[in-house]
């Protein structure tokens, strides 16, 4: 493992190796970690609903879960999947006394349509799911931001399977609706009905 160091950082490692390093008692290698996939973490929080002092919050109890925890991460997957788990399941965790409220969230329409697209043709993400419900937002970014099956969702929110199908679908309807392009010609992305 050949690591150097730039401007206080760690260069050369990936995270596995980081990881790894970490594991063994390397604090300033799960400095690095966190410095790489912080923000990562912090988006994801704030795609599921959590305001931004929240976000920081659970985004940092994570962290120090996964520090206790870095010996059970394998490198199987990604260090940023892994720990983003763990801070989906924190930040539900902290919801759960308000679970019933976010399933029954009533269903909001934006007082007027949001940009979707800079000028350079950019889609915001964030932007756009502003438009789905409490419950859509919190299955697609569980199902997409932080990885988790279908059925981890189901188990996680205490939800029936299908209701959590429904919500995915439909968020995931409504994303493309609102992301596709305006005014162009788009008989051909629907070839069956």
């Amino acid at each position: 493992m050949g690591a150097s160091y730039k401007d206080g950082r760690i260069v050369g490692l990936h995270d596995v190796e980081l990881a790894q390093l970490a594991a063994a008692g390397g604090r300033r290698e799960f400095g690095e970690l966190v410095r790489r996939h912080s923000s990562a973490v912090r988006a994801l929080l704030r795609r599921m609903g959590a305001q931004a002092s929240t976000a920081d919050d659970i985004a940092q109890d994570a962290f120090l879960q996964a520090y206790e925890r870095i010996a059970e991460f394998r490198g199987e997957g990604t260090f940023v999947s892994w720990v983003r788990r763990i801070a989906a399941r924190l930040y539900l965790k902290r919801r759960k006394k308000d679970a019933q409220l976010v399933l029954e969230a009533e269903l909001r329409e934006p007082e007027q349509a949001p940009a979707y697209a800079d000028n350079a043709g950019r889609i915001d993400l964030d932007e756009a799911l502003k438009v789905l419900s409490a419950p859509e937002r919190l299955c697609v970014s569980l199902c997409y931001g932080a990885g988790l099956s279908h059925s981890e969702v189901a188990e996680t929110l205490n939800t029936p399977l299908g209701t959590v199908k429904s919500h995915v679908k439909r968020g995931l309807d409504k994303l493309r609706e609102r992301m596709a392009p305006q005014g162009g010609d788009q008989t051909g992305s629907r070839a069956h009905g």
